[in-house]
């Protein structure tokens, strides 16, 4: 969302629910619970706002990470609902975090990507810090773009649901077929 508000990622807050109690009691949260994931990267968050000129563009991923994971970011391009067969016309794409290690879904994202053009979509999904696509088709020249953008490519998926591709994925059992697109 940030990238589409053309406004600088901060971070990301992991779901704790000592944050619903300190707020309920009007309490800082930093101030009581100034330990773990979720308070340093509450951290990371305010020392970007007031020490803007110090912390250009850092990924919280490592610190917001519990000990063990593996994260992992996979995005599935869909339309209605499921995959997409071909990735460039989708209405939105579903970034799943996902713990490689545990093969677990962590979270869902679903977002809007920018209008099509040739290359904005490898570009703009390695912003977003994705490290798989699963499509159902691809042309030949977006997948050269997605290599260079460090991004892994699946082709010839079938027509699922997203969490459902990836959890088979997960535990090795994506039945990808023929790459359905022939540009």
């Amino acid at each position: 969302m940030a990238m589409q508000m053309a406004v600088p990622f901060l971070g990301r807050i992991p779901i704790d629910p000592q944050i619903v109690q300190a707020c309920d009691a009007g309490k800082p949260y930093v101030s009581h619970y100034s330990r773990g994931p979720t308070a340093d990267a509450f951290k990371q968050i305010l020392t970007q706002i007031l020490e803007p000129d110090n912390n250009s563009q850092k990924e919280p991923t490592q610190t917001t990470q519990q000990k063990g994971e593996q994260k992992m970011r996979i995005a599935v391009p869909l339309v209605q609902g499921k995959l997409s067969l071909h990735f460039g016309h989708c209405e939105q794409f579903a970034i799943i975090d996902v713990d490689s290690s545990s093969k677990n879904i962590l979270s869902q994202e679903l977002v809007e990507p920018p209008p099509h053009e040739p290359g904005v979509l490898p570009k703009w999904l390695a912003g977003l810090h994705v490290e798989l696509i699963i499509a159902g088709g691809m042309g030949q020249r977006a997948q050269q773009l997605f290599a260079q953008n460090n991004i892994d490519v699946v082709v010839g998926a079938p027509d699922n649901e997203a969490q459902e591709l990836v959890s088979q994925y997960l535990a090795g059992k994506l039945q990808s077929g023929e790459n359905i697109c022939d540009h």
